[in-house]
């Protein structure tokens, strides 16, 4: 694998996508950008080597933005990454619960955070990002705003940590995927790879069902299953799917070649080694 010198995360500094980019490159440069749309344009003009895309919560489900931009970043996945993510609740020097009226922070944040929130009765309010949420309660230095972010952002800005551990549930795991410009080879046999795709069905009976069929008679496990609204309407859905295996394994090749008979579109995304804490 090149080594990664640099990756680009949407946020501020001390977002959990530089941390979990930190993690898995410890040496590497973080590129901090406003959106996700600029965090993948920083990967194609080369002024990074990756993007660090978190692509789903245990606790709140799929990060709706990244899985729709995904597919037309013109980036491959070559990496997955799982970071167990631990919130903070945070507030300016000398803050303290009681004192606080409302809490900031990114909507998964929010909604990983939502009861303890609610128990509390304290105001919700979405931000941008985590970090920037820390960021800006940093700024502005009132008693009664709040933030939930990472430990790393309560450094950063300044802050008192409040609870730590301010998740409604300890298992709280963020999936990230690494995305670069060319897919990375692999033994076509090896046994610990996963592909992701995107399809879109022909308008005909059971042409899921039928597409998916492929898989189960050539002995390929699927990981992963998920529809969305195609931006071209809602009488398109698109698909995105994770498989165990490579592309041109002789299995995969022949679920394949079944698929694409009921397919409008396919389109491969990535090729990569499964991330060990799948096996936890």
């Amino acid at each position: 694998m090149k080594k990664i010198n640099s990756f680009s995360f949407q946020g501020v500094n001390g977002a959990y996508s530089e941390q979990a980019g930190k993690e898995l490159y410890p040496e590497a440069d973080s590129l901090p950008c406003s959106t996700f749309e600029e965090m993948f344009e920083q990967v194609r003009i080369g002024k990074a080597d990756a993007a660090m895309v978190p692509i789903e919560n245990s606790l709140a489900g799929r990060v709706a933005d990244t899985q729709r931009l995904i597919p037309e970043s013109n980036l491959k996945i070559t990496a997955e990454y799982f970071l167990e993510v631990n919130h903070n609740l945070m507030g300016i020097k000398g803050s303290k619960i009681s004192n606080i009226k409302r809490i900031h922070s990114h909507e998964q944040g929010i909604a990983q955070c939502r009861n303890k929130i609610i128990k509390l009765n304290k105001e919700m309010i979405i931000e941008a990002d985590t970090a920037g949420s820390a960021k800006m309660i940093s700024d502005l230095k009132n008693l009664e705003d709040a933030a939930i972010a990472s430990e790393l952002a309560a450094k950063i800005y300044n802050l008192d940590i409040l609870e730590k551990n301010f998740q409604d549930s300890q298992n709280n795991v963020t999936r990230f995927l690494v995305m670069q410009k060319n897919l990375m080879a692999f033994d076509v046999n090896a046994e610990n790879l996963i592909t992701t795709l995107v399809f879109n069905v022909r308008s005909i009976p059971a042409a899921l069902y039928k597409c998916l069929g492929g898989f189960a008679s050539n002995g390929v496990n699927i990981t992963k299953l998920e529809s969305y609204i195609h931006p071209q309407g809602f009488d398109v859905a698109q698909f995105y799917i994770d498989f165990e295996g490579h592309p041109e394994n002789p299995s995969v090749i022949l679920a394949l070649e079944e698929m694409k008979f009921f397919c409008k579109h396919l389109k491969i995304l990535g090729v990569y080694e499964k991330s060990t804490f799948r096996k936890k």
